[in-house]
């Protein structure tokens, strides 16, 4: 293994100071199965303590955020998305370590992070209202104004990426923010908030409490005094999670994964496609809420595709982190422990593994991977078809026309991403239509990152937008303000 990083606190941001938290909790390495270091294990106490200082620093309490005005707040984001830049290999070696993602894939996230904060950094004074046309002696406008308060929970899978699309986005439209990393990969985020101490955020504006879901997220999801709540993670998580923030009547905006579809048509471009076929399953070892898990190909090309595809997962290699393949492990032994048992029963259902990867064998016994594999034969309606399985596992399913593979699209309960790849327009439009998806790639497949492109999905995928200009607005209320002037 690699020289040990110098890894952040383990406290909790509290006000701008780092508090020492009554217990701690051990972070494991996925490559190697060893703990590293501890995190803070917050508890109650701790969360309503940073909600009363995300409070204070809101309604100019403590610090002088309040006083901000939006041009200044994007500066200290442009300049903070500098300071990321500037901490790039530190931030992608505990980006890697921590969640076990190719060390490729680890400084991409960090490069997105910067990115967030850069974005909504040059956004942050653009945000209007709008004035509406009415009566002659009334002028109308309305106003964008923050929430408040912000809590944010957020998943270990792209910790870096997603810290940077809640918080920049939070921040640049003037709340604060009290966010819950999660206890499975938080190491980053850890270094990104004291990076945004150091490059003088004010206190209690940014806090962080780290701890398991069941203490600190259940405390923030359940409290009171915050005005918006933004989770990204399991439907059943989101399902507690929001039913605890209507308990005082909480907007939230959610996250809930996806068991996406790529079509697949006989007139595609297959050399440009096979690409994003392999890599919307391997990314992140498929675990990718927009990951594109299910395969949808049209018969008369099937053969030819299955062919070609079953060659390149055959040569896909599984590795640490470090190493740099084109696989890392799973985040822990209990994803892989799940994953293998659906596997498992898939096999006994008779759906056949059509090709997979392999592990590399230097010094792997302790890590938690599970080789990509190709899987056919699938009878419809089967898990391995509807339920997301956060893996790198393809599911394959064969459709003889247009009006089958839109129904096969939205055979889920799921709709976050979808990929169509033909070459007729006609058909390119039509389906985009009839896809029930929150966003659909046309001869791509996630937009490389698209950091300006709004995201979110349907149905059990979650509700609400993140990224763009509509995830900016999503932490603002409006304010109808109507003047008589007679």
């Amino acid at each position: 293994m690699a020289e040990p990083l110098e890894y952040p606190r383990k406290q909790a941001l509290i006000g701008g100071d780092w508090v020492t938290t009554q217990g701690t909790l051990d972070v494991e390495a996925p490559s190697y199965g060893n703990v590293i270091t501890q995190i803070a294990r917050s508890q109650a106490a701790e969360v309503d303590s940073a909600v009363q200082a995300a409070r204070l620093a809101f309604e100019g309490g403590m610090g002088d955020w309040a006083s901000w005005t939006a041009r200044r707040r994007g500066e200290w984001l442009i300049g903070f998305a500098t300071a990321i830049e500037a901490d790039h290999d530190r931030l992608a070696g505990l980006e890697c370590v921590d969640t076990g993602k190719p060390l490729t894939q680890a400084r991409g996230d960090i490069s997105a992070c910067a990115r967030y904060f850069r974005f909504y950094g040059g956004a942050a004074d653009k945000l209007h209202g709008e004035t509406i046309p009415f009566e002659s002696d009334f002028a109308v406008m309305t106003l964008r104004e923050p929430y408040g308060v912000c809590a944010q929970i957020i998943p270990w899978n792209y910790p870096a990426q997603i810290f940077g699309r809640c918080v920049a986005a939070a921040l640049a439209a003037g709340n604060t923010v009290v966010l819950k990393p999660a206890e499975d990969a938080c190491l980053s985020v850890l270094r990104l908030v004291e990076l945004a101490q150091e490059q003088g955020l004010p206190p209690g504006v940014l806090n962080v409490v780290p701890g398991l879901g069941s203490e600190a997220g259940a405390a923030l999801s359940g409290h009171p005094d915050i005005d918006h709540l933004s989770f990204t993670g399991s439907p059943v998580t989101g399902t507690r999670v929001t039913q605890a923030a209507a308990e005082h009547h909480v907007p939230v905006t959610m996250e809930l994964g996806g068991k996406s579809p790529q079509l697949v048509f006989a007139d595609a471009d297959l050399d440009a496609a096979l690409p994003f076929l392999v890599q919307g399953i391997i990314q992140n070892a498929g675990q990718t809420c927009s990951a594109g898990s299910r395969l949808l190909v049209q018969r008369e090309i099937a053969d030819q595709v299955l062919e070609r595809l079953a060659e390149r997962f055959t040569a896909l290699r599984c590795d640490v982190g470090e190493a740099d393949a084109d696989c890392g492990p799973l985040i822990n032994a209990r994803q892989k422990a799940k994953l293998e048992a659906r596997l498992e029963a898939a096999a006994n259902d008779g759906i056949r593994t059509l090709a997979q990867g392999c592990v590399a064998e230097a010094e792997l016994a302790g890590g938690y991977f599970v080789v990509p594999r190709l899987l056919t034969d699938i009878p419809a309606g089967h898990d391995v078809l509807q339920e997301e399985l956060f893996g790198p596992i393809l599911a394959v399913q064969v459709f003889e026309d247009e009006a089958e593979a839109l129904a096969l699209a939205n055979s889920t309960d799921f709709g976050l991403c979808a990929g169509i790849w033909t070459r007729d327009g006609g058909r390119q439009l039509r389906l985009a239509k009839g896809i029930r998806s929150g966003q659909v790639f046309i001869n791509n497949y996630g937009a490389a990152g698209g950091i300006e492109l709004p995201f979110g999905g349907v149905g059990r995928s979650g509700h609400g937008r993140e990224k763009g200009f509509e995830g900016l607005r999503s932490y603002t209320r409006i304010k109808t303000v109507a003047l008589h002037h007679g």
